[in-house]
């Protein structure tokens, strides 16, 4: 995965998270960014996008209350799980947009 990739991957993402919880602002952390509903709460973190060598990384925040009917998400923490993005084509809006509210009024 190239540079460019990976920025075309991050905007799109931004892109669907600011269209899915349009009130989240942002807040650089942990090498990456977090979305958030207060800024000054951890508590308020739904999401979190961070690059890596060979992939870029959305993470969601409260597993336990969020549905997954499509199996997208990987990993087995107890409050957030990810999903890895290798290429701008595998991001699917629509099912990161459900996910994504259900994480923001959790």
């Amino acid at each position: 995965m190239n540079d460019t990739q990976k920025k075309i991957i991050v905007k799109t993402l931004d892109q669907i998270i600011k269209r899915a919880v349009p009130k989240a602002s942002t807040v650089s952390k942990y090498g990456g960014v977090l979305y958030t509903l207060k800024p000054d709460e951890k508590e308020g973190q739904f999401c979190g996008v961070f690059c890596y060598t060979r992939h870029v990384q959305l993470a969601i925040s409260n597993i336990p209350k969020l549905k997954d009917p499509d199996g997208v998400l990987q990993g087995t923490g107890k409050t957030r799980r990810h999903i890895n993005f290798h290429s701008p084509d595998e991001i699917d809006s629509q099912v990161i947009i459900a996910l994504l509210k259900q994480a923001a009024k959790s």
